[in-house]
């Protein structure tokens, strides 16, 4: 598990998929920021009721974009599964049956995302316009873009070499990793409704905006904005503690220290990159780079995980030629004393028959 990840053309592929679909991500926080989320009015597929906009605002130019390179990035994955399903009927390629699962996780998952997008648009949820079911969009909107994510990064993964994942291991490691990953997800949901609530009611001075949080009139998105610093603190510390701890437990395994290392110091920066974009009252530029982040962190936590997950099984399996051994000596011996009985009850039957003969 040591060794260096073998990148085909169809892995290189499987990477510029996945780096691309967090150049969309990073242009829909831009999207969002900027809002511009209703430039092509409640209209979908088409932009303002015409295939192409003829006399574009702005707005109208960055969220037609927008959607431009989301249906590339369908379009990309779709290639992506095609060219995985002629792998899987090839005979010169090797059948990884978990890969081909990725890929069309992948697919499925990448389709939702446009539908939420469109539902989105439909019903009116974009630029400054609140409703009461926009911020459940939202965290569904974070949540599918996350598991997306980690599909295409699994994907990308197996397909340079990484193997198949083995969730039977010990619970401990189960169970922090589970913790981890709904630790990042709930993170995700309250930044997102710190962004949304930052969006529709802009504070001039963080000292307002301080006021406004802990405010009993303030709206209720205001009030749940506080828990997104907080709550990525705790979760933040935790992951340095499960990244420590899957060290020492695999301290001769390369990739997984190399992993929970680059998620310390990822994590470091996201703290530094949170503080900044709250005290300078979280410009454009700085949303995106804090985004940027949170998806590399999530990235290498999936990969980390993923390692720590292969790890065990190539374990399992270098034992399973000793168990192999053990069973087959253990076959031995029954058959060995099967004969030495049978050889018994011979001479003793012939013994008998000498003697009363």
């Amino acid at each position: 598990m040591n060794g260096e990840l073998k990148l085909t053309r169809f892995a290189k592929y499987a990477w510029f998929v996945l780096a691309y679909n967090i150049i969309v991500i990073l242009w829909g926080v831009f999207l969002r920021a900027s809002k511009s989320g209703d430039g092509c009015g409640q209209h979908w597929l088409t932009c303002g009721g015409e295939i192409i906009p003829s006399a574009p605002q702005l707005k109208t130019i960055i969220e037609f974009s927008h959607r431009i390179t989301s249906s590339l990035a369908g379009f990309f994955i779709l290639i992506l599964l095609i060219w995985a399903v002629v792998n899987w009927f090839s005979r010169n390629s090797e059948r990884k049956s978990y890969l081909l699962k990725a890929v069309i996780g992948s697919f499925v998952f990448v389709a939702i995302e446009g539908l939420i997008g469109a539902r989105l648009v439909l019903t009116g949820n974009t630029a400054e316009t609140l409703t009461p079911e926009r911020p459940f969009w939202m965290a569904g909107h974070l949540i599918n873009t996350f598991i997306l994510l980690a599909l295409l990064t699994l994907t990308a993964w197996f397909a340079s070499g990484g193997k198949k994942l083995n969730f039977n291991v010990k619970s401990k490691t189960l169970l922090l990793l589970g913790l981890g990953i709904f630790g990042i997800l709930f993170v995700g949901i309250s930044g997102s409704i710190a962004a949304l609530s930052n969006m529709i009611f802009p504070s001039s001075s963080l000292a307002e905006g301080l006021v406004s949080d802990f405010s009993a009139t303030s709206h209720i998105l205001l009030r749940l904005r506080v828990i997104h610093p907080i709550l990525s603190a705790a979760v933040g510390f935790f992951l340095v503690i499960i990244a420590g701890w899957l060290k020492s437990q695999a301290k001769e395994n390369v990739r997984i220290n190399r992993w929970a290392n680059i998620l310390c110091v990822l994590i470091l920066i996201q703290f530094a990159s949170g503080a900044i974009t709250l005290l300078t009252h979280a410009p454009i530029l700085l949303q995106i780079i804090h985004l940027l982040l949170a998806d590399l962190l999530w990235i290498t936590f999936v990969l980390l995980s993923a390692n720590v997950l292969a790890e065990q099984n190539a374990t399992e399996k270098n034992c399973l030629p000793l168990k192999f051994k053990a069973r087959r000596d253990k076959k031995c011996d029954c058959f060995s004393n099967y004969f030495r009985f049978a050889r018994f009850a011979r001479l003793t039957a012939k013994i008998g028959r000498d003697k009363f003969t």
